[in-house]
């Protein structure tokens, strides 16, 4: 093999490397239905370049993936999105994003194995979507917090009418974002934390 005129072998960039202060990493994954924003979520907000999986959409999915509300979307993850995120110099979090078309759904128990907590990412205009993916995080006891992202066409509802109608008990904190804006979903995965340390607190023994 002439290996003068290969190209060179290179590892990860500089600003890939872990911190050397990171004490902690955490595993979050985010999850909903096609088109409600994962793959944005974890591009805007990673500190690494993300990982993603999308492949062009074709015409077998016709007839089988629900594309309503994103009918201009020509790619879509068949695997999952990965990126990273230093919530301080000692915890990070590995953000974990699942495909969305639900003939790829058997890949999220993988996904779930080892997940300290969840993003539901919604979309108003198909919250039925939403009860399929809070069911199987509910059946696999992961907790999880509700972030609507707020696209400009999408119907406005009062927190509690969501609440209502994805019948969540009241602990469970639902917020709005727009997925494209780094401090959004920054403030998304900070919720997300804020209630798994009150689940913690609650668990402890006085």
């Amino acid at each position: 093999m002439d290996f003068k005129n290969s190209d060179p072998v290179t590892g990860p960039r500089t600003e890939d490397h872990l911190p050397h202060t990171a004490e902690a990493g955490v595993k979050i994954v985010i999850v909903g239905g096609f088109g409600v924003g994962k793959t944005t979520m974890v591009g805007s907000v990673s500190e690494i370049r993300p990982l993603t999986t999308e492949e062009t959409m074709t015409q077998a999915g016709i007839g089988v993936d629900d594309n309503y509300g994103s009918d201009s979307k020509t790619a879509t993850t068949v695997a999952m999105d990965f990126g990273r995120i230093s919530i301080t110099d000692q915890l990070v979090l590995y953000l974990f994003g699942t495909p969305g078309q639900e003939r790829f759904w058997f890949l999220w128990n993988g996904l779930f194995e080892g997940a300290l907590g969840a993003v539901v990412l919604l979309d108003t205009r198909r919250l039925e979507v939403s009860f399929d993916v809070i069911g199987r995080l509910e059946e696999r006891g992961v907790p999880f917090v509700v972030a609507v992202n707020t696209f400009p066409d999408a119907p406005r509802y009062p927190v509690e009418e969501l609440r209502s109608a994805l019948d969540l008990p009241r602990e469970i904190p639902i917020v709005e974002c727009d997925v494209r804006r780094r401090a959004s979903s920054r403030d998304v995965l900070m919720t997300l934390l804020r209630f798994l340390h009150s689940l913690a607190r609650a668990k402890a023994p006085a």
